[in-house]
C-alpha cells in the first residue's frame, strides 16, 4: 500500500506544473527523506528510520527532526513493531527514545484521561528531554505534555527556558508555547501576537518561525465567545498572512515541505476574506494536503480541502480578471470562507 503511495506521490510530483486535480491530492505526504523511512517501517524494519533521525541529529537539522519525528510517530500509532523492535535492540539509542516519547504524548491527548495520563508520563518524557543534550525537539514533546498535563506557569516556564537554550529559533517549541499562552489565558489574543510577532522578528530571515505570527492570527481568527477578535486586531491578522504570503515565495510550488504552512495560510486568508491571495496558496501547494488546520471545521480534512478548494476556483471563474494580482493584500474583499459550509 505504502508503495502505491509514493508512485501516486512521483506522479504528482510529475504533474506540478499544472493544476491539481482531486485524483492528484496527497493527505500528510512525507517528503523523499522520510517516505523512505516510512516504507521500510511497514515491513518492520527500523534502521532507516534511525539513521534519518540520526542525521538530522548530528547535523542539527532541527526543524527536519521535529516534522520526522511526528511522521514516524504518526505512523507508528497503527503499526508500532518496527519501534518496538528498535528500543529491543537498542533500548538507550536516543531517536527511538525521542519517537516513543512523542508517540506517548500522543496516544494520551486522545484520551478523556489526557490530563491525568500526561502528569504520570510527564517525567519520563521531561528525564529523556536532559538527557539528549543539545537537541531542543524533546523539549518540544515536554512542552506538549506539560500544555496537555496543564501544567502551571513556573513548570511550563522551567521547560521552556531549556527549549529556547539548545535553539532559540526552534520553531515547535514556539508553537507549544504559543498554544499553552492561548489555552491558559483564553481571550489573551494581543499577548499571543505579541510574542509571536516578537519571535518572528527576532528570527532569520528564512525560519519557519517568520511563520509564528500565522499560527497567532488562526488562534485568534478561531476563537469562540461572543467578542470579535478578527475585527479588534485586523491591521495585525493581515500583517501576519502578509509575512507567511512572504515567506511562501521563498519555497517552490507542489513541494511537501511548506504545505502546512500553505495550507494553513490558505485557511487564514479565507477567514479574512481575501480570496485572490488564498486562491494563489492552493495553487502554490499543488496536490499536497495537510489535515490541519482543516480537520477544525470536519472530520474529513481532505474533503473539506477539496470542497473549499472548489469553492474557491468557482469564485475566481466568476470573477474575471480578479485572480493572481500577486499583491499582497489584492484578495480582500471575496466571499468565500473556510468555514462557509
Amino acid at each position: 500500500m505504502l508503495r502505491a503511495f509514493l508512485r501516486t506521490a512521483a506522479r504528482a510530483r510529475s504533474r506540478a506544473s499544472r493544476p491539481a486535480q482531486d485524483d492528484d491530492v496527497l493527505l500528510d505526504a512525507p517528503d523523499d527523506r522520510l517516505a523512505p523511512a516510512l516504507v521500510a517501517a511497514a515491513h518492520g524494519e527500523h534502521t532507516p528510520a534511525a539513521a534519518l533521525l540520526a542525521a538530522t541529529r548530528e547535523r542539527a537539522e532541527w526543524e527536519h527532526r521535529d516534522r520526522y519525528t511526528a511522521g514516524l510517530a504518526s505512523f507508528a500509532r497503527s503499526r508500532a513493531e518496527w519501534l518496538e523492535s528498535w528500543r529491543a535492540t537498542a533500548p538507550g539509542d536516543p531517536d527511538a527514545l525521542l519517537v516513543e516519547g512523542r508517540l506517548t504524548v500522543d496516544r494520551h491527548w486522545d484520551s478523556p484521561a489526557r490530563a491525568e495520563l500526561l502528569r504520570q508520563a510527564a517525567p519520563a518524557v521531561t528525564a529523556a528531554a536532559e538527557a539528549a543534550g543539545r537537541d531542543p525537539v524533546p523539549w518540544r514533546t515536554a512542552l506538549d505534555a506539560a500544555r496537555g498535563a496543564r501544567a502551571g506557569h513556573a513548570e511550563f516556564e522551567r521547560l521552556w527556558a531549556q527549549a529556547v537554550r539548545r535553539a532559540p529559533h526552534h520553531y515547535g517549541c514556539h508553537v507549544s508555547a504559543l498554544e499553552y499562552l492561548a489555552a491558559a489565558s483564553p481571550g489573551a489574543h494581543r499577548e499571543c501576537l505579541d510574542f509571536a510577532e516578537t519571535a518572528a522578528q527576532d528570527s532569520p530571515g528564512d525560519s519557519p518561525l517568520r511563520a509564528l505570527p500565522l499560527r497567532a492570527a488562526f488562534a485568534c481568527l478561531t476563537a469562540g465567545g461572543a467578542d470579535d477578535p478578527a475585527g479588534a486586531h485586523r491591521d495585525r491578522l493581515d500583517a501576519a498572512a502578509d509575512r507567511a504570503i512572504a515567506l511562501s515565495a521563498t519555497h517552490p510550488a507542489a513541494d511537501p515541505w511548506p504545505a502546512g504552512l500553505r495550507n494553513l495560510l490558505a485557511y487564514v486568508l479565507l477567514r479574512l476574506e481575501r480570496r485572490q491571495d488564498a486562491a494563489e496558496q492552493l495553487r502554490l501547494t499543488g496536490p499536497y494536503v495537510t489535515s490541519f488546520p482543516w480537520d477544525q471545521d470536519a472530520e474529513d480534512p481532505l474533503g473539506r480541502f477539496l470542497q473549499v478548494r472548489a469553492d474557491v476556483r468557482a469564485a475566481a471563474a466568476s470573477t474575471p480578471g480578479t485572480a493572481g494580482s500577486g499583491h499582497p493584500r489584492s484578495g480582500r474583499g471575496g466571499h468565500v470562507r473556510a468555514d462557509d459550509h
